[in-house]
């Protein structure tokens, strides 16, 4: 008698990705047999197109009917050395953009295409054809990190940890030494004001003014090196969002003399489970802890809460070996991605075949203080 449990059941359909709107009002999935746009307040579904075949990267322009598509999975939709822009409400292709390697992430606005390649950003005019209007290297990108706004165009330097800034008024680039390792991620608040981002250590977060390149704020996760998956600004900008693989979902305070006030709440850490960003950790040195740019200056999330990770085994994946062939490999589904659907609620959302919504809001706790909680949570894809 065969006990060995299937590998696979080819029945259930898996996310490959998750990627939010500018604003967080919807977000995108890219499934192995097409893609579906979610309603994010409801996690109803708005637009669901079938192509029987994967795509990795599904980007949405704003609340408008573009979206930029790259093949994945076993089977892809589309070569993953092109870029397809999507009319929805046409239900079909406007333009595509073809490159020489694998596409690692897309960045789309009313005016541009940004194409992330592994070690290069190159920009179009969202026209038809796409005219070619710049081009900048970057070290290693095999994430696709990269930030675009009407005003700005951000993604890694050319040195592990740097990050550049493009003006794209201007076409002035300004270069942020924000870590000594290599980033992790990268992301800019609405208005585009503020950029965060952390490194493949996971420990720090530090928060950059983009107009000057200024360093306005530093926030520490925990004290053990994680993976960080994903960051996300409050609408406001007074709060900035953070979840990593060690399962739980951080929100610290952003500072900034131009914004309104956040809800009230301390600046340390209400308890994590099983991360050592806690009250009593950022409090234990007492008044030492308040010694200018000293050892134990930290400050930490002020609230945080588990949210579901997930034990998937890994998704498989078609990669570029030579920039010709594809070639299977496998990996991690996403997870932990965050978007907020207010200054006062978020949600974080999980690819892979447990492809998860969860939401959470901020309340105020006995104390006064604000606390985040789960609200409720859904499968999304109905498995």
């Amino acid at each position: 008698m065969n006990t060995r449990p299937p590998i696979e059941n080819p029945s259930e359909h898996a996310a490959l990705s998750v990627a939010f709107n500018n604003d967080a009002s919807r977000f995108t999935v890219g499934l192995d047999s097409g893609f579906c746009i979610f309603m994010s307040d409801t996690c109803q579904i708005q637009t669901a197109r079938v192509f029987n075949a994967g795509l990795a990267v599904v980007q949405m322009m704003g609340n408008a009917n573009y979206l930029a598509l790259v093949g994945g999975g076993r089977s892809p939709k589309f070569p993953q050395n092109k870029v397809i822009i999507w009319d929805d409400s046409k239900g079909k292709i406007a333009f595509e953009i073809a490159t020489l390697t694998s596409v690692r992430g897309v960045q789309i606005s009313k005016t541009r295409v940004a194409v992330v390649l592994q070690d290069m950003v190159r920009v179009y005019a969202f026209d038809k054809p796409p005219r070619p209007l710049a081009r900048y290297e970057t070290a290693d990108n095999m994430l696709g990190l990269c930030c675009l706004t009407d005003e700005y165009l951000v993604f890694p330097g050319r040195t592990p940890g740097q990050v550049q800034v493009v003006h794209l008024a201007t076409d002035s680039v300004s270069i942020i030494p924000a870590h000594s390792s290599s980033l992790r991620a990268l992301q800019l608040s609405l208005d585009g004001e503020l950029l965060a981002t952390a490194s493949e250590k996971g420990t720090i977060i530090r928060i950059f003014s983009t107009r000057n390149g200024a360093k306005l704020a530093e926030r520490r996760r925990g004290t053990e090196n994680a993976t960080i998956y994903s960051l996300r600004f409050s609408p406001s900008g007074n709060m900035l969002s953070c979840t990593s693989d060690k399962g739980n979902l951080h929100i610290f305070d952003v500072p900034n003399p131009r914004r309104s006030p956040s809800p009230p709440h301390p600046p340390e850490a209400a308890k994590n489970p099983g991360d050592k960003t806690n009250a009593e950790a950022s409090n234990k040195w007492g008044i030492l802890k308040n010694i200018p740019f000293g050892p134990f200056s930290d400050v930490y999330s002020f609230t945080s809460a588990p949210f579901e990770t997930g034990d998937e085994p890994l998704l498989p994946t078609a990669v570029r070996s030579t920039g010709t062939s594809p070639v299977l490999g496998t990996s991690r589904p996403m997870k932990g991605v965050v978007g907020w659907i207010n200054n006062h609620s978020l949600l974080v959302v999980g690819a892979g075949q447990d492809a998860r919504w969860e939401k959470f809001v901020l309340r105020q706790g006995e104390d006064g203080r604000s606390v985040v909680v789960r609200e409720g949570w859904k499968r999304y894809l109905g498995n």
